[in-house]
């Protein structure tokens, strides 16, 4: 299978070298660059990639409005770029349906892993990374301290399992700490995520999280 990718930065030196370490690999093809986020989005409806690559601050519209427009017209996956790192820029970003979150700084081999990584339905971001954004659910609770709504109905299609597994994701575990939480093996816990972000329609276990906390499961500033 060839993954197909469309890169979108403002600067074109950095544009074209991402592409040109994606076009490297023999299971990657870039099949359009863009130079703002109207042009990222027109080149995902043309194009109908698997992953786009989206710079955070481009011209016109930017990355985190292409990633709202992108994730709501397609299943094209979402991995932001930023020189920024920065809490706010991962929360709205991730929110924005984003599978992932990248520096600008990144290296090679960590850019390719990320691309490959999003299209197996998989987060590219470290559990470190999700529990910032727990974290960051805590410091916005404290700020605006407006008791959450009780568990979602959607939340109901769950077995108990899954419903253990999405408390633990919302807690920014990986899948060997909540196979330790759990007491079951690494698969089963792949088998419950698979099947807690299948029945909640969610893209990724980033998501999960932050699903986890809007629901009500994780009670906010808990």
């Amino acid at each position: 299978m060839t993954i197909r990718v469309v890169v979108a930065d403002d600067q074109e030196l950095v544009r074209s070298g991402f592409a040109m370490i994606l076009q490297a690999q023999p299971d990657i093809e870039v099949v359009a660059e863009a130079g703002d986020g109207a042009e990222a989005v027109e080149a995902v409806r043309r194009h109908a990639p698997d992953v786009v690559l989206l710079d955070i601050r481009m011209p016109r519209v930017d990355g985190i409005e292409a990633a709202r427009t992108v994730c709501a017209e397609s299943d094209c996956k979402v991995v932001m770029l930023t020189t920024f790192d920065q809490d706010d820029y991962v929360y709205e970003a991730l929110h924005a349906g984003a599978s992932g979150f990248l520096l600008k700084d990144v290296r090679r081999d960590d850019l390719v892993h990320a691309v490959r990584v999003v299209v197996a339905g998989d987060s590219l971001l470290a559990p470190s990374v999700a529990r910032r954004l727990v974290a960051d659910f805590t410091r916005r609770a404290v700020a605006d301290p407006v008791p959450a709504a009780g568990p979602s109905e959607e939340l109901g299609a769950l077995t108990t399992r899954e419903r253990e597994t999405l408390v633990l994701l919302g807690r920014g575990l990986s899948n060997a700490e909540i196979a330790a939480e759990l007491v079951v093996s690494e698969h089963t816990v792949k088998t419950h995520v698979s099947n807690v972000l299948s029945k909640l329609g969610l893209r990724d276990r980033i998501q999960a999280v932050i699903c986890a906390y809007e629901t009500g499961l994780i009670a906010r500033g808990g």
